[in-house]
């Protein structure tokens, strides 16, 4: 099993800033990539921002000159800051790995896509 454990989430005003963290844990042997997802209210699961183990960055249009993701790799944990906060941003959101569990997974490309429970973004005045 692989778990991932949010932290960060919270009240913020428009304007403000959160840090989110996501920290990986369980049966892996090889991280590829994490990343972040929100899910609003009615609306779907998006993605916000993804970081391959090599550094490579992907960002939403919305958070966009404002949100900075980064991967400390040692410690299997991804972080998502989030400056100038926007009552749009308001979600559940969710940490997102991509691993291998095994060296045969990893041989033969079979990769593992691992969820976390989400932490609630509130951005409110």
């Amino acid at each position: 099993q692989v778990q991932l454990v949010e932290s960060g989430g919270g009240f913020v005003q428009p304007g403000g800033s959160l840090r989110l963290s996501c920290a990986a844990s369980g049966s892996i042997f090889f991280i590829n990539a994490m990343g972040w997802y929100r899910q609003a209210p009615g609306r779907q699961r998006e993605l916000v921002a993804s970081i391959t183990r090599g550094g490579t960055t992907n960002y939403a249009d919305f958070v966009k000159g404002r949100s900075t993701i980064s991967l400390d790799i040692a410690m299997n944990t991804v972080y998502l800051q989030m400056n100038s906060l926007k009552l749009g941003d308001t979600a559940v959101y969710y940490c997102n790995a991509v691993v291998f569990r095994s060296a045969s997974d990893y041989r033969s490309s079979n990769p593992f896509n691992a969820w976390g429970q989400g932490t609630l973004v509130t951005v409110s005045s």
